[in-house]
């Protein structure tokens, strides 16, 4: 394991049991989160994206922001619902962002998950053309912006421009060189992890598997990461692919850690059904620094990744989260070859 990093929904919401009461407060506290996890040593500072709800949508204002606030972790989200994008405005929102950050973004993108509202993506403007579906407009953004980031020119330059221009076709611009490396695709089976290979992306697994073959959730995802190796070799691609997979833990170390997470020390998978097939859902590890020790590891799937996303309960506030970080890389990551 050699990266470690949390995960935000970044949520809010008005009820007085939550810190983060607005959108202000989820932005804000989202940045101030990679502050602090930075300055414990963290790795990684990770937001979803969700739209028509109250958690973080538009990402780019705000991994900027914290790109210059820190000066080491990774950026990056988990994932960006594609269904929703202007391919080529995302490449120059996502190069300003990289250059801020000094080439720290790693974004995590997807076809997305069900949503708020029906087919969300028409009130943005988007919808599949006829004969296909939201799935193959997801992919058809895709390929466009990562065929954008590429760099190469394509747009015919106007012969009467208002600024001078280059020769040759021009490109979208800021350019982010390296940026088309660090795309992860969010996969929620076997079968996309393989197609994520032959694109050349990274691999982001969550949670969640869209699939359920019986065996318990680490092991499918372990499968799912090892299909998905194989694929990147068998394409041929020269460089080596980062792998990320989600996890809930909490080490049991104080009497408020107690009181929150000891009746989940004996969660277990569970088994659902979303967009009309079985799915399996991770148990959450919550229990004392070295029982969880001896759990994690046996979970195969992070013994296989190289980068652990810890998913935290944003809404517990800034403070109690970097302590979750810190007590993961305190009391357990050194137990798991972290580094």
């Amino acid at each position: 394991m050699k990266n470690i990093g949390f995960l935000s929904f970044g949520h809010w919401s008005a009820s007085p049991h939550s810190r983060v009461r607005s959108g202000a407060d989820a932005l804000l506290q989202s940045i101030e989160l990679a502050v602090a996890a930075e300055e414990a040593g963290a790795d990684g500072a990770y937001y979803r994206v969700h739209h028509f709800a109250q958690q973080l949508a538009s990402p780019f204002p705000l991994l900027a922001a914290a790109a210059a606030r820190t000066s080491r972790i990774e950026l990056g989200t988990g994932v960006i619902d594609m269904r929703y994008e202007n391919p080529l405005y995302m490449a120059e929102d996502a190069g300003s962002a990289d250059l801020i950050s000094g080439g720290r973004l790693q974004l995590g993108i997807s076809r997305g998950s069900p949503e708020q509202v029906i087919d969300g993506y028409r009130y943005f403007g988007y919808a599949p053309p006829e004969g296909t579906s939201d799935g193959d407009m997801a992919r058809e953004h895709t390929a466009t912006f990562l065929k954008v980031l590429d760099g190469e020119g394509f747009a015919r330059p106007n012969p009467r421009p208002m600024f001078p221009n280059p020769p040759g076709l021009l490109r979208i611009e800021p350019h982010a060189p390296g940026l088309r490396d660090r795309i992860w695709w969010g996969a929620g089976s076997r079968a996309t992890a393989e197609w994520t290979a032959e694109q050349g992306m990274n691999l982001m697994s969550s949670t969640l598997l869209t699939e359920d073959t019986g065996v318990p959730f680490h092991r499918l995802q372990a499968e799912q990461i090892q299909r998905f190796r194989d694929a990147w070799t068998a394409a041929g691609h020269e460089r080596e692919p980062r792998v990320s997979v989600s996890r809930s833990i909490f080490p049991i170390v104080d009497d408020l850690d107690r009181q929150l997470f000891w009746r989940e020390h004996d969660s277990t998978d569970q088994v659902g059904w979303i967009d009309g097939g079985n799915a399996r859902f991770g148990k959450t590890y919550a229990n004392e620094p070295d029982k969880l020790i001896a759990e994690l590891a046996e979970d195969e799937a992070i013994a296989a990744a190289d980068t652990l996303l810890l998913t935290v309960p944003n809404q517990l506030g800034v403070d109690y989260n970097a302590h979750v970080v810190e007590s993961v890389l305190t009391h357990l990551a050194p137990e798991l070859g972290w580094r």
